[in-house]
């Protein structure tokens, strides 16, 4: 379904909007639940990519299909590796089928798992015979996508002699690994991370029951502090359940957006985002997003906007994500009148005052994509093509928007 949106002014000036629980806190948890079952959950995401990640969990089907769920064709690659006695095919879309899972595949067969390819070698769809794995020693470059190194961290505990891994190069988003392991902490599986070797112990007892309530989606945030830059100075948005003390990488959306005009303010387990001044259109924007990739599309949208030059590096991961996220960024931001050079790890935006009306922004079926463009209603009215694709992680987001002032048609 395509939408259009039309030029809008927030007509609520000080609104609330609640986001359901990260979807990278929810999949990790869901995961240690399956294997920890002393676990219950509060908050949960309601992202297509969470209820496909609790579906497969709970199946005996001999094919799992995961769509278009990257973080859940990582976890369960390595969940069904020790799933013993239980043979799997795990499978997905075409898009992702072109994903590479090798990296990860190799780490677990370094520990003794069954993994076979049934179509290309080092992509899905894949055959997992599950057993039991008691060797415990194993190295992965550190300078792919984290998913793969907290896939193996998650399971560490019900190996028999626990892991040791070591990361070779330099480590990319080290929040994400670090969100992992004070999961692990939360349940008392004892592990250590020093240098680039991270330990984690196996865990033979039963933990305590323990009822953990995801916090909400900070990449899910990003688009209103994209709004609210947007946005005249006096605009609030205040969203819920956040805390200050978050395990998300893109928590740093607060550090970041202080460039744009936009503070944030913590309250009772929610943030306020406020425009307090207007921007320095004269500068120019240089972030290293090598900690949080996922806000990049955010943050060049919202640069692009505001008329303003920016370089971001540290984007080799958006390559391997549901699309070529530099590729398609470049391509949908000329259309609207922008000028963009990418290399395989960096954009760079020129500043520019025009943009384009009644665009037609392509998603290439990715959430972030349609997410990302959407607060340039503000400026001008555009299309939104393919849109429900938002259900990825976010399925109530036009329904928000709307509830801000948007005016959406189908």
């Amino acid at each position: 379904m395509d939408i259009l949106l039309r030029q809008s002014k927030i007509v609520n000036r000080k609104s609330e909007i609640t986001i359901t629980g990260s979807k990278s806190e929810s999949n990790r948890l869901l995961l240690l639940q399956a294997l920890y079952p002393e676990l219950k959950l509060n908050n949960v995401s309601n992202s297509d990519d969470s209820n496909l990640m609790t579906n497969a969990l709970s199946s005996d089907a001999e094919i799992v299909d995961i769509h278009h769920a990257g973080t859940a064709m990582r976890f369960l690659t390595a969940y069904f590796s020790i799933q013993e006695c239980r043979e799997v095919v795990l499978t997905g879309s075409k898009r992702m089928k072109e994903r590479p899972i090798k990296i990860l595949v190799e780490a677990l067969q370094e520990l003794g798992a069954d993994i076979a390819y049934e179509e290309n070698e080092g992509y899905p769809p894949i055959r997992i015979k599950g057993k039991k794995l008691t060797k415990n020693k194993v190295s992965l470059r550190a300078n792919v996508s984290s998913q793969y190194i907290s896939a193996l961290l998650l399971i560490a505990s019900r190996l028999e002699n626990g892991i040791q891994l070591h990361l070779e190069g330099e480590i990319t988003s080290v929040p994400y690994i670090k969100m992992t392991l004070a999961l692990l902490d939360v349940l008392g599986i004892e592990n250590t991370f020093i240098g680039n070797t991270i330990t984690v112990k196996p865990k033979t007892e039963s933990p305590e029951p323990k009822t953990l309530t995801v916090e909400s989606d900070w990449s899910s945030a990003s688009y209103y502090f994209s709004i609210v830059a947007l946005c005249d100075v006096g605009t609030e948005i205040t969203l819920s359940s956040y805390k200050a003390n978050s395990l998300q990488g893109d928590s740093a959306l607060i550090e970041f957006y202080k460039h744009f005009g936009v503070e944030t303010i913590y309250g009772n387990n929610t943030i306020k985002l406020k425009k307090v001044s207007e921007v320095n259109k004269e500068q120019t924007i240089a972030f290293d997003l090598t900690e949080s990739p996922d806000i990049a599309q955010t943050i060049s949208v919202t640069c692009f906007a505001l008329g303003i030059t920016c370089n971001l590096t540290g984007l080799h991961t958006l390559k391997i994500k549901e699309t070529d996220r530099l590729v398609a960024l470049k391509a949908e931001i000329e259309k609207l009148g922008g000028v963009v050079k990418i290399t395989d790890k960096s954009l760079h935006l020129s500043a520019s005052e025009h943009i384009n009306e009644m665009v037609a922004i392509d998603t290439y079926n990715d959430h972030r994509m349609a997410m990302a463009f959407a607060p340039l209603a503000l400026k001008v009215p555009i299309i939104i093509n393919d849109a429900m694709v938002v259900s990825k992680s976010y399925p109530t987001f036009w329904e928000d928007l709307q509830t801000l002032g948007f005016q959406i048609a189908k």
